[in-house]
């Protein structure tokens, strides 16, 4: 016997019974009693075996982005931008990158309607020569907060009460009304691209700021874009309703039927950039994630596609336990001081730790797929075959050798240690020009969202004084309209 060849994988399935150590099990029907009727024996193995299994197939939810679906395919450059980035997968017109692809809701429950009003996670992980890279974004070019901090908070406040299991938007809007930079997110939020029609056609952005770092170490700040080929597409509320109760998982089974029929969705990678030096010439801040770039100003230039042309094999292997962190990076890309992308480079790959242990980018889905090595042993469920006597460096006797340096930011950090908000808040200006640039039918369907939201139980009238101000601060119109459709005395 071969012991290499049996490692566990379906493909070297038995044609008979075992148990999880190989043994066979001649009954499976059955426990094993004293008599037919009992009682069942403790030394029934495979019985106990079974149940325990059982009882463990679960694993921590995710606390955001539970619901989701994943699908599998590459990314081909289209455009040279070797003068911007010497990452490898950008290494010349028409190299091709494998990818995974988690697409999700962000506050709802791992079998929540993917018919609700919420952001859209957007989470591309490249398998390239030189590691994997995670875009971690949403479907949204903004964020409600620009400091990881409040991150938990907000969480908590847009998940249901703890008390009712309600999500309620006296909760919602109680905090954000700390956070009026929230206007700009809550303009697509409750905009009519809040609810996407399908994962096919919604588009998805890198939401922060990052840098591209070329051969000579010279950075430039870059946005992500992904644009659906299929068109950017969303449900009217209406709409919503009526999908949402025929098929709840309508945008999950959507993208599976499509890519088994040989439909194969498609988006354009195109990116906005940025010369450092110029960041602090513009009446908002680069590195807010509150804020997008004037596509006048900074326009997008396309520079690759990506093609989703496989399901996965199995939805507990390559759904659940996929994981991303936008700390994974390649020599090429690099973060931005964007204060909560720092934070996020820390969050997310701790809560894969908890959800799925400390060895979980051995998992298949999450593994790179270019050789590597290192001296990250044992610890819970570690997979990884070794051989060799020596886990430490350096060594004489192991002759493993540091990488090729590669080019990194050498700006100079400077400042004192300080707890403050950004200088340029600039917190109504970009919310009142998205309101500005609707049509008039789009423009009332907005109103009366955000007016339901300020009428809804427990909105007390302070909170919405506070919110009737912060809407005439983005455009007195929005302002005049929402005072006439609010109730301010009513709770």
């Amino acid at each position: 016997m071969d012991p290499e060849k049996y490692r566990p994988r379906e493909a070297f399935n038995s044609t008979h019974f075992t148990t999880n150590s190989g043994a066979p099990v001649s009954n499976n029907n059955s426990s094993l009693t004293v008599g037919q009727r009992g009682p069942v024996l403790l030394e029934d193995y495979h019985l106990l075996e079974k149940l325990a299994n059982f009882d463990r197939e679960r694993i921590p939810e995710r606390v955001v982005h539970a619901r989701g679906a994943v699908a599998k395919g590459f990314f081909e450059t289209t455009a040279d931008i070797s003068s911007l980035t010497c990452a490898d997968l950008f290494r010349g017109v028409g190299a091709r990158t494998p990818v995974a692809v988690r697409f999700s809701t962000v506050v709802h429950s791992r079998h929540s309607p993917e018919t609700l009003r919420d952001p859209r996670g957007f989470a591309v992980k490249f398998y390239t020569r030189e590691g994997n890279w995670d875009l971690v974004g949403n479907n949204m070019p903004v964020f409600f907060i620009r400091d990881g901090i409040k991150f938990p908070d907000m969480v908590h406040a847009f998940k249901p009460n703890p008390r009712t299991e309600d999500q309620e938007w006296w909760r919602v809007l109680d905090f954000l009304s700390h956070h009026p930079e929230s206007c700009h997110m809550l303009t697509f939020l409750l905009d009519d691209v809040g609810i996407p029609k399908c994962y096919r056609t919604m588009p998805g952005f890198g939401v922060h700021t990052f840098r591209l770092i070329n051969a000579q170490g010279r950075a430039t700040y870059v946005k992500f874009h992904w644009i659906p080929k299929c068109g950017d597409h969303a449900l009217l509320d209406e709409d919503a309703e009526i999908v949402g109760g025929k098929d709840f998982s309508h945008a999950t089974h959507d993208l599976i039927r499509a890519i088994d029929a040989g439909d194969f969705p498609e988006w354009t990678l195109a990116i906005q950039t940025m010369d450092p030096a110029s960041e602090h010439s513009y009446d908002f801040d680069p590195l807010d994630v509150t804020k997008t770039w004037p596509e006048d100003r900074f326009p997008l230039k396309e520079v690759g596609r990506m093609v989703l042309d496989r399901n996965v094999d199995n939805q507990f292997l390559e759904n659940e336990q996929i994981a991303f962190s936008p700390a994974l990076v390649v020599p090429g890309v690099y973060y931005s001081d964007d204060k909560l992308l720092q934070s996020r480079l820390f969050s997310y790959a701790d809560t894969q730790r908890y959800r799925l242990g400390a060895n979980y980018l051995q998992l298949p889905i999450n593994a790179p797929r270019n050789a590597h090595r290192n001296h990250h042993y044992d610890g819970a469920l570690n997979v990884m075959h070794r051989e060799k006597e020596v886990n430490y460096h350096p060594s004489r006797f192991d002759k493993l050798q540091h990488a090729p340096a590669f080019p990194t930011p050498g700006d100079k950090p400077e400042g004192n240690r300080v707890k403050q908000t950004i200088a340029k808040e600039n917190n109504f200006a970009q919310a009142g020009a998205r309101f500005r640039s609707w049509d008039a039918a789009r423009q009332a369907r907005f109103v009366k969202r955000v007016a339901d939201a300020m009428n809804a139980p427990r909105v007390t009238p302070q909170l919405k004084t506070i919110w009737l101000e912060y809407w005439t601060q983005c455009d007195p119109a929005l302002g005049k309209s929402l005072s006439q459709a609010v109730k301010i005395n009513s709770i």
